[in-house]
């Protein structure tokens, strides 16, 4: 049975049993928490906790998740993935644990030729809750699973809860065995490899306190009994289509076989290029889906987790002995693989390859230049007398430039170093806690949202009417004080208040929150420095107490400062403008990837392979400035998702949207998804001035710029500093340009002839130094000290001359010295003849060096050294006598 199928018979199944059928979530989370979506009941997590009020009883979704933890391990187990689905049922308030066990044994074992996916019913085990009395009656008395196939286990297995207060409860897992040749019999409490875990039937109905791991009191029942359940997609796959591993199953099978195809390496002969194969079918696919929901690669947060895995997959490609560009031809494999269950991969796949080959493009240029940094690296370890490459250049080369460890060992070893792996791991395991760390306190910020959902509870979400008001009359119905729920406030206190309604834009969408004044009707006034939403509906308006006390109850006039707001407002309908001004002139790949819209200015980012040309982005300007005089329209009205999209309404990608959407038209020049403040007309814009462009991460591009006023203000300036110009150079403004490159290229042409004397002059010195060579055993030793002043680059193209002037076959050895900006420096270089006779360069510099009071290294035909001694020259010059006298007879 093909994926796509298993797909369409879970949706159907649970459609036709009264659930609402949830479209996968992106994997962008919308939550503070979460880079990622890691399990399928993160979209339903606001329903479970009590956030927002389920609008359905029964749904059922297919969830696509990543989970990045156990990274080092994909392709090395049948069980590790990055990429997965998440095939789940859940129920709130409604059905419980006899619904849901009756529910999963009909799919799982109703022939497939009636709809089901036809599972020998003799091959399932089920697992419960050590105490779970109840679940294991329904099992047995109700379902009919034998006794013996029925096990118990404890909290560890069977037990589940989010890690923070909150919903917990019992779970019962169903696996299917998949017989002898995976391992010995005894069920799923005995070999999990064998007896592979496909459902997990999670039975909420108590509430934990707070605790650590599994150590915590259950402090009583929930109000009502909730069902989430999770089968996972890839191994029902694995069991229905016969493979051995989740990498073998239809829509990972072809970007492996591709693999195979690209590298001439077969699958099956060799664990190790097994291992790499397996690695390049998880992560191309994990990469191609999270670019397809508008992740791209960065340094940090998702973008860093889809650079790592992009990365390694491009290592693996070559490794398994690809030597040029391969990702094209496995973008193309994934995107046909994967589309049949989400089509917009197709649809959106030129922009989707614009960001994959963009990456897989700069990771060669790294792989190119790292190994200079790591030669760089390498020369200053020896410089410094060591043979080991520190731990923390290692990980510098791994974190910043994303240089794999494993070929920072390989070079390394080439150039006779090892490596500090210990130092390097131990920077790794100091990254991971730091991250698991923050991971945690923003975990634990479910905690603080307690007051903010009791408020909601209590008094409702809060009524927004900012956009057609900038002040309004309301009631304080919450205050908080240090985060703690609070009935007072007094001056001089920082607090968030929460008004019944409010004028006052919350973040959000990139415009930034409106600021202003929240007057009470006891002469109290607390000055709005942010708003913000922590829970969906709710504004927060955060601030200081500058006069009085601020009571809940108290009847309040809220106000914004409407300057600031009309100027946001200005800077968000002109990112709308940019935006689809980008579209038009470089094409659909040119989507948003993320804005701020601030008072007069804004930034907006989006895609692109490559820079944008300076014409190109003088033409956007000007088309943005003739809509403003084309004086056009503004207008926001809500409509369903599905018309919006059918009317051509482009979307942020990675932003949530109801079913009821809020959308913006200019004119007949934009339609977007927005619920920002805008102006009424582009008349009110004034002035839109872009200033630049620049990269902020592969593929992602970022235009900045200045609205109203602020665009006028620069322009003056601009006009200012070329009158100054023109009255220093003599010309007309369109002469300029000409003038200023003319001087530049005249300053750059007398630089040059400098360089060139100043060369001239040291290698005058050459002949000198050669004819002066001393004969040291049968060695040519020309060991002298040069002028102070000369640059190491400029000693070692001398030293060099030198060797060459060297002639008559003997061995020759250069050693010259200099002291510049008071520290000394050495070069010194061997002939063929002295490197047969022992003599090394390396060796030498790191004898020379030593004198100094420093250190050197290098190759054995040419290396270069220093110290701190400019007074040990003379016994540096000694030492390099004495070392080549050692070295033969004469």
């Amino acid at each position: 049975m093909e994926s796509a199928e298993i797909r369409r018979r879970w949706l159907r199944f649970f459609e036709e049993r009264g659930h609402t059928v949830v479209p996968s979530a992106s994997l962008i989370a919308d939550d503070p928490t979460l880079l990622l979506v890691p399990a399928g009941m993160v979209p339903f997590k606001p329903y479970f906790l009590g956030e927002v009020k389920p609008p359905f009883a029964r749904a059922t979704s297919v969830q696509k998740c990543v989970r990045t933890p156990d990274i080092e391990e994909v392709g090395k187990t049948t069980r590790h993935g990055t990429f997965f689905q998440m095939c789940g049922n859940f129920s709130f308030g409604d059905y419980f644990k006899e619904g849901a066990a009756q529910f999963a044994w009909e799919l799982l074992t109703t022939p497939q030729d009636k709809g089901g996916y036809g599972l020998d019913a003799e091959r399932l085990w089920i697992t419960v809750y050590e105490d779970d009395d109840e679940a294991e009656r329904i099992w047995r008395d109700v379902v009919g699973v034998p006794a013996e196939r029925i096990q118990r286990l404890g909290k560890d297995e069977n037990y589940w809860d989010m890690g923070v207060p909150g919903p917990c409860g019992p779970c019962s897992e169903i696996s299917y065995d998949r017989g002898p040749e995976f391992g010995p019999e005894g069920g799923p409490a005995v070999n999990d490899e064998r007896y592979v875990e496909l459902w997990n039937l999670v039975f909420m109905q108590y509430e934990r306190g707070p605790g650590e791991g599994k150590d915590y009191p259950i402090v009583g029942d929930l109000p009502s009994q909730n069902i989430d359940t999770g089968l996972g997609f890839e191994r029902l796959a694995m069991v229905l289509q016969g493979v051995r591993n989740m990498y073998e199953i239809d829509t990972s099978r072809m970007v492996l076989d591709k693999a195979t195809e690209l590298t001439g390496v077969r699958y099956g002969d060799a664990e190790q290029t097994d291992v790499s194969l397996r690695v390049v079918a998880d992560h191309i696919r994990t990469a191609i889906m999270l670019i397809g929901d508008g992740v791209t690669p960065g340094n940090e947060g998702r973008g860093y987790v889809l650079r790592r895995i992009m990365r390694r997959a491009i290592r693996n490609m070559r490794i398994l002995g690809a030597s040029g560009p391969t990702v094209a031809e496995l973008t193309d494999t994934v995107i046909k693989a994967m589309s049949p269950q989400y089509p917009e991969l197709e649809t959106d796949r030129k922009r989707i390859e614009t960001v994959a080959l963009a990456e897989e493009a700069a990771f060669l240029k790294t792989l190119r230049s790292g190994t200079n940094i790591l030669e760089a690296a390498v020369s200053d370890t020896q410089a410094a007398g060591s043979d080991v490459l520190p731990g923390e250049k290692a990980f510098l080369l791994h974190d910043t430039w994303g240089f794999p460890i494993d070929l920072t060992l390989e070079m390394a070893a080439e150039q006779g170093l090892s490596v500090d792996e210990a130092g390097f791991r131990r920077l790794m395991q100091e990254q991971r806690e730091r991250a698991k760390a923050d991971a945690k306190a923003k975990k634990q910020g479910h905690a603080d949202l307690s007051a903010y959902r009791q408020i909601a509870d209590a008094s409702g979400t809060t009524d927004f009417t900012g956009y057609q008001h900038t002040f309004n009359e309301a009631s304080v119905v919450g205050l908080l004080v240090d985060g703690v729920s609070s009935p007072a406030a007094h001056e001089g206190d920082e607090v968030e208040v929460v008004l019944d309604r409010t004028p006052f834009y919350a973040e959000g969408g990139g415009q930034l929150a409106d600021t202003g004044r929240i007057r009470l009707e006891s002469g109290a006034v607390v000055e709005v420095r942010d708003v913000q939403q922590p829970v969906t509906g709710v504004h927060v308006h955060k601030g200081v107490v500058q006069v009085g006390e601020v009571t809940v109850g108290s009847g309040a006039y809220a106000e914004i400062d409407a300057d600031r707001r009309r100027s946001i407002a200005r800077a968000h309908s002109a990112t709308h403008l940019t935006h689809q001004a980008l579209r038009d002139a470089l094409g659909p790949t040119a989507a948003q990837a993320g804005s701020e819209n601030s008072p007069g200015r804004f930034r907006f980012d989006f895609g692109s392979p490559a820079a944008v040309p300076g014409t190109v982005l003088t033409d956007v300007e000007q088309k943005i400035n003739e809509v403003l005089a084309r004086e056009l329209d503004v207008s926001a009205e809500y409509m369903g998702i599905d018309e919006a999209k059918k009317q051509g309404a482009l979307a942020e990608f990675g932003e949530k949207y109801g079913e009821r959407v809020r959308v913006v038209t200019i004119g007949d020049f934009s339609k977007e998804l927005c619920g920002g403040t805008h102006v009424h007309n582009t008349a009110q814009l004034g002035l839109v001035k872009l200033l630049g462009e620049s990269s902020i991460g592969s593929g992602v591009r970022r235009v900045e710029a200045l609205v109203g006023v602020d665009a006028y203000k620069f322009l003056a300036r601009e006009h200012t500093v070329v009158s100054q110009l023109t009255d220093l150079l003599k010309g007309r403004p369109e002469e300029l340009p000409e003038r200023i490159s003319s001087m530049v290229t005249r300053l750059k042409d007398a630089e040059k002839e400098i360089e060139r004397f100043r060369a001239e002059k040291v290698l005058q010195a050459a002949a000198g130094i050669a004819e002066g060579a001393a004969d040291v055993r049968g060695v040519a030793l020309a060991a002298a000290q040069v002028p102070d002043g000369t640059a190491a680059d400029d000693l070692r193209t001398l030293v060099l001359d030198v060797r060459q002037r060297i002639t008559g076959g003997r061995p020759a050895v250069v050693a010259l010295f200099a002291v510049t900006n008071g520290r000394p420096l050495t070069v010194i270089a061997t002939n063929d003849a002295a490197r047969e006779r022992g003599l090394k360069a390396g060796d030498l510099v790191r004898g020379a060096a030593k004198a100094l009071g420093g250190g050197g290294g290098g190759k054995p035909d040419v290396a270069q050294g220093g110290g701190q001694n400019p007074d040990a020259v003379g016994e540096a010059i000694a030492t390099v006598e004495r070392l080549v006298a050692e070295s033969g007879p004469a």
